[in-house]
């Protein structure tokens, strides 16, 4: 029989097997699939039997062996399984065969939402009582054989042993029969096969020592080794149902839906799955945004923490752009759509927290190839180890005795922990300090640097420029905030901000790159944007350079704009600085402008004028040369370098192509999150690198000691399951590993001409 070997595991149902389900129906199938860019179809599915990272490689592994499969991503922390399909209508029966064929049943992710959120922990939890109970009663009367009760007392003890014992492993070791039973169907081995060969073997053999009146049963070693790998396990399973419940509690965040407005005024209620971009919807207070949404009409107050971190309410009008899950807390709001909730800000966290495990960093493809060798080596080792002591000793209990020993202690479970735990506390605790992590290959990456570069507006500075001067006329300023509205850029924003004008509509509007925006508002063009291209419409003396304001045939006006530091930009740049990481500007503004800002925030080394090309080029360079970069950008022209570096982060407010580029999103506004982020990095590599220790020194003392007979199978027990729980504890002092932020300076002290 051929065998795949793969630490994979099957369904996690602590009380009961392994079902099988017919496929639902082919529209219902079909209806699983949402298209995607290139006529692909993405699929969403709720897998609960992935439990380790075995299981994440096979079922990958699987999947992308099917020639309607383009990708296929699991993760263990959400229990989900997300396939790219080569076209949006291709029927995804194939990826649900070979997911059932390899022992996991698979539902759409909407359907099995509830059950999802509530995990497995019950269920251990149940388990591992009643295996604790069983241990305590057992090992009770072991202590009185072992103090030398014996004849028919000591039988008696036995017989009571085994029939407490026979239930607690019926049922507490349920867990482990049934997932070493579906990967055996499947024809595979995974680390649950020889655990529970171990029990039954124990089991089995005390029940025949019993029989034949012996003097040593292992009643107390199964029961003890079910008891200790539950609680590892629980524990394992704890963590990861506190990372899911972070995920679905973003998505709570989020309404159903939403009132939109009809073009006669009228309103009706769509479910968020049904709007689109371009709709107007109607917010009211003390209602969240479903969506990604401008404001068109009305004044409010907002909670913005989720994007901030900042509890402080903050005042909004026309113009202003809000992220999906912002709380309206004032006055009702007139917003349109920037674009669906597949595509949000809210939906971009949640795929980035939940993808926390997801990266294949060199520590994990070490952790999986280890575990990979685990089943057929610890057979083997205990095979050997029963043919060897019945060769010696011509005692087959005795041997038996010596490889049921061998194959409790070897621990596969330390070492397929000792990366993705210290990963999903990584990432508990960057959550908490308001920074998403894409994966933990890039957390990996991140302890691995050697330099850090930073863009300049909208990274080091706020983005959005504070503005003086302009038109006076009360009509001119209402026609330059109309166009205003229109850009995207960060000094049309500003303006569009700062501008207390009446409400005016400009026609015609478009946005020219690189020059500004351009309308026609009564019968004459309007422009908004570089000096030299406003000055073509207007009259009078040509405006210097700078962002200016014309209506044609009427005098251009000049706006001084402002930049300021984030917050804590100066104190990012020198504790980076003092773990000895050389830190540069990397700008594409103007020469002047970025060595002002770069003297502010302490930055000796800068790169102005450079263009996103160049900017991709410079990092080439470094990396030609033996260096890892870390880039820290916010802007689309940003997006390039970003995919570019070792290792990226960006701002919230970057744009979306510059977070989805980076590997971290640091939603506070304080640039603290950097050093801190990467202090953490480099803890957490530390944590890894003595889990993997713990993990082979264990394996490397214990497996001689029990081959050689001097390790009960009791013995075997506790060492096996304490060597899991010592690299959980281990990872878990990542959790006081970061300090609140510090106190940050008043940005208002930092600002300067741009």
């Amino acid at each position: 029989m051929k065998m795949d070997i793969n630490e994979s595991h099957g369904p996690a149902l602590p009380v009961s097997g392994p079902r099988k389900t017919d496929p639902p129906p082919r529209a219902e199938r079909l209806a699983m699939i949402r298209p995607s860019a290139a006529g692909r179809g993405v699929c969403l599915l709720s897998v609960p039997g992935l439990r380790c990272g075995g299981c994440v490689a096979a079922v990958e592994r699987a999947l992308a062996e099917l020639p309607q499969v383009v990708s296929a991503r699991a993760n263990l922390t959400l229990k989900q399984v997300r396939v790219v399909l080569a076209r949006a209508d291709d029927d995804p029966l194939p990826v649900l065969e070979r997911l059932d064929a390899l022992g996991h049943e698979a539902h759409p992710i909407e359907a099995d939402r509830e059950a999802d959120t509530k995990g497995e922990g019950p269920g251990l939890l149940r388990a591992m009582a009643v295996a604790g109970f069983g241990a305590m009663n057992v090992m009770l009367l072991s202590v009185a054989v072992w103090s030398g009760a014996d004849g028919i007392m000591r039988e008696t003890f036995h017989l009571i042993s085994g029939l407490i014992a026979l239930p607690v492993v019926a049922y507490a070791g349920q867990p482990f029969f049934w997932s070493a039973l579906s990967a055996l169907k499947a024809r595979r081995l995974n680390m649950d096969v020889p655990i529970a060969l171990a029990i039954l073997l124990a089991v089995a053999l005390s029940l025949f020592e019993t029989a034949r009146g012996g003097e040593e049963v292992f009643f107390d070693a199964a029961v003890t080794l079910l008891f200790f790998l539950l609680t590892g396990r629980y524990l394992d399973q704890l963590m990861r149902d506190r990372a899911r419940s972070a995920v679905m509690g973003l998505a709570r965040l989020a309404p159903k839906g939403a009132l939109r407005l009809l073009a006669d005024g009228g309103r009706e209620w769509l479910p968020k799955e049904a709007i689109a971009p371009g709709m107007r919807l109607v917010v009211a207070a003390g209602e969240r945004l479903p969506v990604d949404a401008r404001i068109r009409r009305g004044t409010t107050d907002l909670d913005r923490s989720i994007v901030t971190g900042e509890a402080m309410p903050l005042s909004a009008g026309p113009g202003m752009d809000l992220e999906a899950g912002t709380l309206n807390l004032t006055g009702e709001i007139e917003v349109e759509v920037l674009r669906a909730a597949d595509a949000s800000f809210l939906a971009e966290m949640m795929r980035m927290l939940g993808a926390a495990e997801g990266g294949r960093g060199g520590y994990v493809r070490i952790a999986d190839r280890a575990a990979r060798l685990y089943a057929p080596v610890v057979h083997l080792l205990a095979l050997l180890t029963f043919m060897g002591w019945l060769w010696i000793t011509r005692d087959w209990q005795a041997s038996a005795f010596v490889a049921i020993s061998v194959l409790i202690i070897t621990c596969p479970c330390a070492l397929g922990l000792a990366v993705p735990v210290a990963h999903v506390v990584a990432a508990g605790r960057l959550m908490r300090e308001g920074v998403l992590m894409k994966d933990g290959a890039a957390l990996e990456r991140l302890a691995e640097i050697d330099r850090a570069l930073f863009d300049k507006t909208g990274t080091l500075t706020t983005g959005t420029p504070r503005i003086t001067g302009g038109p006076e006329d009360a009509d001119d300023r209402a026609v330059a905030r109309a166009l205003a509205l229109r850009s995207r850029h960060p000094a049309a924003r500003a303006i569009a901000g700062q501008l207390d004008a009446f409400e005016l509509t400009a026609e015609a509007v478009a946005e020219h790159p690189g020059l500004g925006v351009e309308g026609v508002v009564r019968g004459r063009r309007a422009r908004l944007g570089r000096a030299s291209w406003v000055a073509k419409i207007a009259a009078g003396p040509r405006p210097e350079t700078g962002p200016a304001f014309a209506i044609e045939g009427q005098e251009a006006r000049m706006f001084d704009l402002h930049e300021t530091l984030r917050p804590a930009a100066r104190e990012a740049v020198a504790e980076l600085k003092a773990e000895g990481l050389p830190v540069a500007l990397l700008s594409g503004d103007a020469g002047e402008r970025a060595a002002r800002i770069a003297a502010l925030a302490g930055i000796d080394e800068v790169h102005h004028g450079a263009t996103p090309a160049q900017k991709v080029a410079h990092l080439d360079a470094l990396r030609n040369g033996g260096h890892r970069a870390l880039m820290v950008g916010d802007g689309l022209n940003d997006a390039a370098a970003l995919a570019a570096a070792h290792v990226s982060m960006a701002p919230a407010s970057a744009s979306e192509a510059g977070r989805t580029a980076a590997d971290f999103v640091i939603l506070r506004d304080g640039l603290d999150a950097v050093p801190a982020t990467y202090g953490l990095a480099r803890a957490t590599a530390r944590i890894v690198r003595q889990n993997f220790a713990l993990a082979i020194a264990y394996n490397c003392i214990a497996i001689p000691l029990a081959m050689a007979g001097l390790v009960t199978p009791l013995l075997a027990a506790l060492a096996m399951s304490g060597s899991s729980i010592l690299v959980i504890g281990n990872a878990l002092r990542l959790n006081g590993r970061l300090a609140p932020p510090k106190a940050r300076p008043e940005p208002q002290a930092l600002m300067m001409p741009a």
